[in-house]
């Protein structure tokens, strides 16, 4: 029998059992650090950063997130839509390059209901996608692999990323 070994999934359990939650706002506090390799920003832009996805559902699994602590698109500046979608441009083109997928998902779940983990501050994600990334351990055993390290993925992407524009805001 194999076994599988993806330790950081007990956090993400913990996190939905009464685990140690912080405080506040997750994206909020990431927006304010500087420390991007730990949170794993990739790209800080004027109105939007971009990070990996800590839970992901593929290599590669991205999030935009505005700056601005709001719950829905209308919230936001037409400025900050404008940044958002460009954003999401320019991961497709770095993740093409760097990953070369098949396809990609693209969306938001807006509200708790819909299914958003932190329903208070808007996100949105990103994940490629390949010819036969999906197997049957999603089907039986409610398992998904990733079979990248967060922070090689980290190292991969922002090579692609202009460094130059990483404080812009």
């Amino acid at each position: 029998m194999k076994r599988l070994f993806s330790p950081w999934r007990s956090a993400y359990i913990q996190s939905f059992q009464g685990g140690k939650k912080n405080k506040g706002c997750i994206f909020c506090r990431i927006a304010k650090e500087d420390n991007d390799e730990n949170n794993l920003v990739i790209w800080r832009g004027k109105k939007c950063f971009v990070l990996l996805n800590k839970y992901p559902y593929n290599n590669g699994h991205l999030m935009i997130v505005p700056y601005i602590h709001a719950s829905a698109m209308d919230k936001l500046s037409d400025e900050t839509n404008i940044e958002i979608m460009k954003t999401v441009v320019r991961c497709m083109q770095v993740l093409k390059k760097t990953s070369k997928p098949d396809g990609f998902n693209f969306g938001a779940n807006i509200g708790k209901e819909a299914g958003a983990g932190v329903a208070e501050h808007i996100h949105f994600h990103l994940v490629p996608r390949w010819n036969g990334d999906t197997n049957f351990f999603p089907v039986l055993a409610d398992v998904k692999v990733v079979s990248e390290d967060m922070h090689n993925s980290w190292r991969k992407l922002v090579s692609f990323f202009n460094k130059n524009s990483k404080k812009e805001k």
